[in-house]
């Protein structure tokens, strides 16, 4: 199984911040708002995926989501899991990120074009918290004059734990 392929990772959960931020609280309050607004029933089931999507630090497929949550939601069906990643990513809330063998991971912390750091061995998907690059492309863009309206740029290489596991290949630094 490719690393990026659902299944990379079982338990989104062991990766949610325990206690939400007041200011992720207050995103999903209003988004909660904004989905009612919009005509959209927000079920439980929905509720959740939406809570869970923005306060992981992962990048989940929507099997992934499902499998974390349908223990808890036993009549949440893998549908509803698409179709709010879609009602999320057409309100400009989620950050859809494809990949050339099918696969689609998702981004609900920080739904905005941003640089990602991949691990080509285990497929661990990190945001790159202090971006310089994401910076350097939008002060670039707004001097041009041009009209953006999406880029992404992903760094490939090894994550620390794949760096220290046995038998692992090296990667070389750059100069």
């Amino acid at each position: 199984m490719h690393p990026l392929s659902s299944g990379g990772w079982k338990e989104i959960g062991a990766r949610v911040a325990q206690k939400i931020a007041p200011e992720t609280e207050e995103r999903i309050a209003k988004l909660v708002e904004r989905l009612r607004a919009e005509g959209f029933r927000v079920t439980p089931q929905r509720l959740e995926v939406l809570r869970l999507l923005l306060t992981t630090d992962r990048h989940p497929s929507a099997e992934d989501l499902y499998d974390q949550l349908k223990r808890r939601f036993p009549t949440l069906s893998l549908a509803t899991v698409y179709k709010t990643m879609e009602t999320l990513r057409s309100m400009g809330e989620v950050l859809y990120l494809e990949f050339k063998e099918g696969s689609t991971r998702y981004d609900g912390r920080f739904p905005y074009p941003h640089t990602h750091l991949i691990c080509s061995s285990c497929g661990l998907i990190e945001d790159l918290i202090h971006d310089p690059v994401t910076a350097d492309v939008n002060k670039a863009v707004t001097q041009s004059g041009f009209a953006l309206s999406k880029y992404r740029f992903d760094l490939y290489g090894l994550c620390k734990d794949c760096q220290k596991a046995p038998g692992r290949a090296t990667v070389s630094k750059p100069a």
